[in-house]
């Protein structure tokens, strides 16, 4: 389903779509759907119900072909040739930074992922389901029996302090009420039409991004004058590197590069995961059968477990089921609804010429609701997983040589925070709407999903 060659091969035709107006081709198409409670996904949907698999638009003036086949998805993102690299479009890339993972040419990549790998490491992820117990814990101590709560909100404060703790041991409340009201522009703006005018979502957000920048060039300057104390966390372990680097073989992060990558790590480690364990709850909520099942398990757990302090990840091992769920949240949700990539050679895709230069997309969602991959594929139904052999492709966290370097972080703090919810709380899910947050890179509920708690007693 993919072939490379040189030149054009005359064996095939561009794939299907409009150009749209001259200049801005679609994009005011795109805008519109962001701005819609269908979500920017919408604009995809529509089209490839009318094209097929392998549909071509221009957006931002630059040629985009999004493609829903399984083959071709994997072919794309195993990328064992090195023949596509990652790119998003120009508002996202401005706003992470050009030294981020997620922009990255090729070679770079490879570079920044060698030296931020060891940083998930087993003992990382223990050391993380450890710190965000205990976030958990004290968060859900808080609810008031009786009354409602909107996870996303609380989720999002949660995974934002845990991210902070786990990277730079950030812990005051001031510095993380300013940093989360930047994060959170930024992320705002991530889709905007990229205009630098002052009263811009787009400019907005450049400026939030500055002052994030800001401060974490002054959080470097302190730790590296002995102004703050260090800590054993993944901000000491890049600066302990850099301070050491040796010849430019062995070159170790800039500082640059270590900023751009801790404002990566924070919107990645706290958006999309809120996001998926909004989601989680929904779902939850609306199946009784698979809620049931879970609850027994982790009432199961709990009574092993009473007198440890904290959870273990030996003990997210034994939560089964409950992988299950996170990982069939993860598919019905698709937080990540697409991934994109920069043609590096012209090839062949689904019979089309592509050319180098145009921006392929991967269209997660699609496939991972495709009921030729997934029996019933609208369906809730965790126990499709009871068969990891059955062959299928997942893209939660994409796949290949870039597939997300948080992934087993992001299923520790989903674990973690499933347990304790189920184990303390009763809950019910007061609006079942599923619209989406305008504006939003990943698929947020637009209600939040408010719940009504009930302690659970002894």
């Amino acid at each position: 389903m993919l072939q490379f060659h040189d030149g054009d091969s005359g064996a095939g035709h561009i794939p299907p779509g409009s150009r749209g107006l001259p200049l801005i081709g679609e994009t005011l198409h795109f805008m519109a759907a962001i701005n819609s409670g269908k979500g920017f996904y919408d604009f995809v949907r529509i089209r490839s119900r009318r094209y097929g698999h392998c549909f071509k638009t221009n957006m931002f003036g630059e040629t985009h072909v999004f493609v829903s086949s399984t083959e071709s998805a994997k072919a794309i993102l195993n990328n064992e040739l090195g023949k596509f690299t990652k790119r998003y479009i120009m508002s996202i890339a401005r706003l992470v930074g050009d030294q981020s993972l997620l922009c990255a040419s090729y070679q770079h990549h490879k570079f920044l992922r060698s030296r931020l790998l060891h940083l998930f490491s087993a003992s990382s992820v223990a050391l993380l389901v450890k710190q965000f117990d205990n976030l958990i814990v004290n968060t859900l101590s808080g609810w008031e029996d009786g009354g409602t709560v909107v996870i996303l909100k609380e989720a999002s404060k949660v995974t934002f302090k845990a991210m902070c703790r786990m990277l730079m041991s950030l812990e005051r409340e001031t510095e993380l009420e300013m940093l989360l009201e930047d994060v959170a522009q930024v992320c705002e703006a991530m889709l905007a039409f990229p205009l630098r005018l002052p009263w811009t979502r787009f400019h907005m957000g450049l400026q939030a991004r500055k002052r994030i920048m800001s401060r974490l060039e002054k959080i470097i300057s302190e730790r590296r004058s002995g102004l703050r104390d260090s800590h054993e966390d993944f901000l000491q372990h890049l600066l302990a590197e850099h301070d050491n680097s040796g010849s430019d073989e062995n070159r170790k992060l800039t500082d640059a590069e270590i900023q751009d990558n801790i404002l990566t790590m924070i919107i990645a480690g706290q958006d999309t995961t809120a996001s998926a364990m909004t989601w989680m709850v929904k779902y939850l909520g609306e199946n009784e059968e698979v809620f049931d099942t879970l609850k027994a398990e982790q009432i199961h757990l709990a009574k092993k477990t009473s007198k440890k302090p904290f959870l273990t990840v030996e003990d997210l091992s034994e939560m089964d089921y409950a992988s299950k769920v996170v990982k069939e949240s993860l598919r019905m949700a698709s937080v990540v609804p697409w991934f994109p990539r920069l043609v590096l050679q012209d090839c062949q895709i689904e019979g089309y010429n592509i050319k180098k230069g145009w921006n392929v997309n991967i269209d997660a969602r699609s496939i991972q609701l495709d009921p030729m991959v997934y029996n019933d594929p609208n369906k809730f139904n965790p126990r499709r997983f009871d068969d990891e052999s059955r062959p299928c492709i997942f893209l939660a966290f994409g796949m290949g040589g870039r597939a997300c370097l948080g992934m087993n972080m992001a299923k520790a703090m989903m674990l973690v925070f499933l347990h304790r919810l189920v184990t303390t709380y009763n809950w019910k899910v007061m609006d079942s709407d599923s619209s989406v947050e305008k504006w939003a890179l990943f698929s947020r509920l637009r209600n939040g999903c408010p719940i009504h708690v009930k302690r659970i007693t002894p």
